[in-house]
């Protein structure tokens, strides 16, 4: 069989609202609108006997050990569920920036899942991937059909797919690595304490542009304060996105540092995309879709 390839795409949090910190098992209880964007990681799995991954790429260097990368986690749990489980090796191309707030890592444990799935004539509601999905990481279930939805509690809640109209879009981050703990640690709950704020506004399917818009615009990203403290330099990169013309919502993805901004169109998001590289060579920027 000849090798088979898949897109690892950037997960964007079009909304984060933190509901506090869950009694039971200390978890953040979360409710996020999750997009993805034309642009990721590439997996491709080559048929074989054994499993084993080939990490290359850009961003290969700061993914860390290549034997506990979050591919070969996902791939042993689905392996250890289901005998005689045709595998192979992967090589993972790594473009998305590391500890980045978007998904990078468990988009490409899904992509992982996506391809056996694939190879072994598996439905990806087969409850070994589910399980496999949920072993690997919090964010990996959302990632294995990478569609706008709804994503609550600790990323075991899904909701349906919306079919949300393609958002043209502008990525950036700014080349300042940022941990989830860190973040969640000056966000500050306690085990059992409720963060207070708006209730997150009800998201219908199938909104075109300015619909998404408007449903998103009141919500927010409750990680943006903390994660300033963390990383003041994401401050910056909002500040710029908000500076270009045609820029309608600019918001921090996850724990940060990426940003990104809705434009009115693809050709502003090109623009915008253009004078903030000539200023700021150094920042990973991407002109994109998020759907």
């Amino acid at each position: 069989m000849t090798a088979l390839t898949t897109l690892a795409p950037a997960k964007i949090n079009l909304t984060l609202h933190v509901l506090g910190r869950r009694a039971r098992d200390g978890y953040h209880a979360l409710e996020s609108l999750v997009a993805f964007a034309g642009v990721g990681d590439t997996l491709t799995l080559e048929p074989g006997a054994t499993l084993s991954l080939d990490v290359f790429g850009p961003t290969a260097g700061p993914a860390g050990p290549t034997d506990d990368n979050l591919v070969l986690r996902a791939a042993r749990h689905l392996a250890a569920a289901i005998s005689g489980l045709r595998v192979g090796a992967f090589a993972l191309d790594k473009r998305l920036p590391v500890a980045a707030g978007i998904g990078g890592g468990s988009s490409d444990a899904a992509s992982a899942l996506r391809l056996l799935a694939q190879l072994n004539a598996l439905p990806l509601n087969h409850p070994a991937i589910i399980a496999a999905a949920r072993a690997a990481g919090a964010d990996v279930p959302v990632c294995l059909d990478p569609r706008a939805r709804m994503m609550r509690g600790a990323g075991e809640d899904l909701g349906p797919a919306l079919d949300l109209a393609p958002l043209p879009a502008l990525l950036i981050n700014p080349g300042v690595p940022v941990s989830t703990a860190p973040v969640f640690k000056a966000l500050g709950l306690a085990v059992g304490q409720t963060l207070p704020g708006a209730e997150h506004p009800a998201i219908e399917a199938g909104l075109d542009l300015d619909g998404v818009l408007a449903a998103i615009t009141p919500a927010r990203n409750d990680l943006e304060a903390p994660a300033l403290t963390v990383a003041p330099i994401i401050g910056e990169a909002l500040g710029a996105l908000r500076d270009q013309p045609g820029c309608r919502l600019a918001r921090m993805s996850g724990s940060g540092a990426t940003v990104f901004a809705v434009f009115s169109d693809e050709q502003a998001a090109a623009r915008a995309a253009a004078a903030i590289g000539a200023e700021r060579p150094s920042w990973w920027i991407e002109a994109t879709t998020l759907s």
